[in-house]
């Protein structure tokens, strides 16, 4: 799932050995990734990518639909005045409808143009119960004033239209959203009848709520999806066509390629900026890493390494702002503040976040002696600078919703008028009355993902509610931790990590909002840094084993021992795992109650904090590391992530006397070896 759209692999698309930098003749060099190769990956690790084949007419024909259901979404979420039940239930019939045009059962049950006759059954009838509720709202409330009051054929037409969602969400999204959702279904179930109610009047509660009131699956993830991420989603695949990704890609080699270990500074620079707007950590690192992990392993890197290394970088788009992915939209709404409050709050983490990646890929390429690519094949400077317009729609659509000059779906649909203008300008990247098409037909397709997992989202978050799990979660963890806040970081942390496991960023995020965050604001952490937390863990998932699907989907690119390139995905996002534990116990480091100049202390002191962690982790700086110097510099960067002015100067101590040590070490050893 992907808030931008990411490759299409049904698409005819450059073999990756064709993707070249600008001024990059010896690209061909790198052990290159087919298209095949990329589209295997992609559907072995990204339940979006396994469509049916759709050719000649029928393929026109479902474009269109798919091109008008986009239109239909922008004039909806800015002209609408239907009510809010109508409106959703009209997305979500339309969302079951066409998912079934394009998934199939599964991807051995694939024929071109051809769907199985069940299926055909499971798309009407699944879309005919959202569309009925739609197009007889007025009287079904009328009549459906509690609980109680629900008949067999309400409940019939209920229950078929959920199911229906959720074989759906099955097919595009996966199972792990759907295991915990059965299983708080089970639940409920069960603590109602254990309450001596009735199995009709447990049915009828539970299907009442979650399907005909807004808080089950129409209610606030679906609510935000309709509003706000559709028309993102969109303008993400017009901005796609603008051919933006690879000027990230070029841009990042003119930055930093020529450095040493070049290519993997290129990767976590242009991946950090194209994972930024994909919103898919899969997608990413499949597609950009079919460019750049190749380069990575001729440089010198090992693969497990490289893969490792495109995994962490395009994970951490999600938390990159000023895009952040859909997550972004969905805090702002649960937590109550602007948009613009999000993102400012998130660059300070997402910085160390990236900068702990960089620099462990910096000192990687010292310790193995790698160097960087030719400067002369490199891009030059002035043809970027001739293609910097290119982020103009990106900067508009930031400096608009920020300013709150306009709401966020006014402000991405201009900016989808702005793509179009500016791609004028590119003869080579001109968005054409087709790629308009194709565009539109883009969108629709990543909303139906995107709305089937807010979907299920909405029955998780509806079934915590009615039985009041969260409540005995929190009351549980909150009895386990006492008054010891560390305690309950760690079992959130857990939780976060288990349920965010396969689950794609915005129903990742949804769930997390619903059951985790409200334990640490139990706990005394503001509700920003409650719901920052949670969000960080619930999206390094992707890279944490046993279910690290970014970090398999980067070696199976890299052809390296998945488990070692989970392992290493891990031990490169160590800022992921630490920073959150930090702006829990001192939220100034999310600019939440502090100065500029202390925003400055905590900024330098958790930076050289970084840089202590990573050098720990890869046992070298300057020279290689024993055991007690690493564990004492580790120490040291840990004291200074944390924002405390006696930790800072304890750290620094440490971290520089640490540092001298290995300095003067490393001359001994040059001296030496002369």
């Amino acid at each position: 799932m992907s808030l931008f759209k990411k490759k299409d692999p049904t698409a005819p698309e450059a073999p990756a050995d064709e993707i070249k930098v600008d001024g990059s003749a010896a690209f061909g060099e790198f052990e290159t990734v087919s298209a095949a190769e990329v589209d295997e990956v992609m559907k072995k690790y990204d339940r979006e990518s396994n469509t049916r084949i759709w050719t000649g007419v029928p393929q026109k024909v479902i474009q269109g639909i798919m091109a008008v259901f986009s239109l239909y979404c922008i004039y909806s979420t800015l002209w609408s005045t239907a009510s809010l039940e109508v409106r959703l239930m009209i997305f979500l019939g339309c969302v079951n409808l066409m998912g079934f045009l394009y998934y199939p059962m599964s991807k051995h049950h694939v024929r071109e143009n051809y769907i199985p006759w069940f299926d055909w059954i499971i798309m009407v009838v699944g879309s005919a119960c959202f569309f009925y509720y739609a197009f007889n709202f007025d009287p079904i409330i009328e009549v459906l004033t509690s609980a109680s009051k629900m008949t067999p054929t309400f409940i019939v037409i209920g229950i078929i239209g959920i199911l229906s969602l959720v074989e759906l969400c099955r097919r595009c999204v996966g199972v792990p959203i759907l295991c915990v959702a059965g299983a708080l279904v089970v639940y409920a179930f069960w603590s109602m009848l254990g309450k001596g109610m009735d199995i009709q009047h447990v049915l009828g509660r539970m299907i009442y709520t979650l399907f005909y009131t807004t808080g089950g699956v129409i209610g606030t993830p679906i609510n935000v999806c309709a509003k706000f991420i559709v028309v993102f989603i969109v303008f993400g695949a017009f901005l796609e066509r603008t051919g933006i990704a690879k000027f990230f890609i070029d841009l990042a080699n003119k930055a930093a390629g020529a450095s040493s270990g070049g290519p993997a500074k290129v990767a976590v620079i242009s991946s950090a900026l194209c994972g930024m707007v994909s919103g898919s950590s899969v997608g990413n690192t499949v597609t950009t890493g079919s460019v750049t992990i190749p380069m990575m392993k001729k440089t010198g890197y090992k693969p497990e390494f490289a893969g490792a290394v495109e995994a962490t970088s395009s994970t951490g788009g999600q938390i990159m702002p000023p895009i952040m992915g859909a997550a972004a939209f969905l805090m702002a709404d649960f937590v109550g503040v602007p948009y613009s409050s999000i993102i400012g709050r998130a660059i300070l983490p997402a910085i160390l976040y990236f900068a702990g990646i960089f620099i462990s890929v910096h000192l990687e390429a010292k310790k193995l002696d790698l160097h960087g690519m030719p400067k002369e094949q490199l891009p030059k400077a002035r043809k970027l600078i001739k293609k910097i317009y290119l982020l103009l729609p990106l900067i508009m659509l930031v400096v608009w919703v920020s300013g709150n000059f306009m709401t966020m779906q006014k402000a991405a649909s201009l900016a989808i008028v702005l793509t179009v203008v500016v791609s004028l300008f590119n003869k080579d990247n001109r968005i054409t009355p087709g790629k308009i098409l194709e565009a539109l037909e883009a969108g629709g397709k990543s909303a139906i993902t995107v709305g089937a997992a807010c979907g299920v989202a909405g029955i998780i978050s509806g079934t915590i509610t009615m039985t009041g799990l969260a409540n005995d979660i929190i009351n549980a963890i909150v009895s386990v931790a006492g008054d010891r806040l560390i305690i309950a970081l760690i079992l959130t942390m857990l939780c976060c990590i288990v349920l965010g496991m396969g689950v794609p960023t915005t129903a990742n995020y949804c769930i997390m909002a619903a059951t985790t965050a409200p334990i640490l604001i139990r706990m005394g952490v503001p509700v920003m840094a409650a719901h920052f937390f949670v969000f960080y863990f619930g999206i390094v998932a992707d890279i944490t084993p046993p279910v690290a699907l970014a970090a398999y989907a980067g070696s199976a690119i890299a052809k390296s021992n998945p488990m070692k390139t989970a392992f290493n995905a891990s031990k490169l996002a160590v800022a992921a795992f630490i920073v959150p534990y930090m702006f829990c116990f001192n939220p100034a480091m999310l600019l939440i109650d502090t100065t500029a100049i202390q925003v400055v202390q905590i900024a330098i002191t958790a930076f050289i904090g970084i840089f202590a962690l990573a050098a720990a982790l890869e046992g070298y700086c300057f020279a290689n590391m024993n055991a007690v110097i690493r564990i004492v510099i580790a120490a040291g960067g840990l004291l200074l992530i944390h924002p405390a002015l006696t930790t800072d100067l304890v750290g620094l101590v440490i971290v520089f006397a640490s540092l001298g040590f290995q300095y003067v070490l490393s001359k001994k050893r040059k001296a030496a070896a002369q």
